[in-house]
């Protein structure tokens, strides 16, 4: 008896390291990404930190349940199905106050690509939440030919009473440039040329 019981925790042990032998290539099947966002993302956010300048940050891929909170006031069922909800919705990019990082606006790219788009439709779950917490929401169409100046105005309209857009050309002057200014000679503004698709305010 006692025999047996000895032999069956030894295969016990046994297949328990077996387990461990195989379970890395099971368990890990990971390998790097070769870019963290799409082209159209990361144009996009090249453009939008021109347009905010240097008092913003820009995160990107923010979850709903990182810049809102529920109301302690709430009754528990509310809450639990609001956080539910809440958890499972992203934006695409949210700009935020540089010295405090509370969130100023978010920000959603929408397109009609594929069999339903993407974001084509609103969610009125995520409307409803950003306007109960008084967060801004921009959500544009992707077009041809949008430049920094787009990406302002659009701000600006959503943020009408807030310093919240610089124009480039605001910015410190390049090398030349001052060197220009210094000497009186005559100069012209600097415009950006990045192009990907004109911004249209989704409704």
């Amino acid at each position: 008896m006692e025999l047996a019981i000895i032999l069956m925790m030894l295969l016990i042990i046994v297949a328990v390291g077996a387990m461990k032998l195989y379970e890395p290539s099971i368990s890990f099947p990971f390998q790097k990404k070769v870019n963290l966002f799409t082209p159209v993302e990361r144009s996009f956010l090249d453009l939008i930190e021109s347009a905010v300048g240097r008092e913003y940050r820009v995160m990107c891929r923010v979850k709903m349940s990182d810049i809102l909170a529920v109301r302690k006031n709430a009754d528990k069922k509310t809450i639990k199905n609001a956080l539910s909800k809440a958890g499972s919705k992203q934006f695409d990019f949210v700009l935020c106050a540089k010295d405090s990082m509370a969130p100023v606006i978010a920000i959603d790219l929408v397109h009609n690509k594929g069999k339903e788009g993407y974001k084509n439709q609103r969610d009125y779950f995520v409307s409803g939440a950003l306007d109960a917490a008084r967060v801004p929401h921009l959500r544009i169409k992707v077009r041809s030919g949008y430049t920094v100046k787009d990406i302002q105005d659009s701000l600006q309209a959503k943020l009408p009473n807030t310093q919240l857009v610089h124009s480039p050309f605001s910015q410190p002057p390049s090398k030349l440039r001052e060197q220009l200014i210094n000497q009186g000679k005559p100069t012209r503004p600097i415009k950006t040329n990045k192009t990907v698709g004109r911004p249209v305010v989704a409704a």
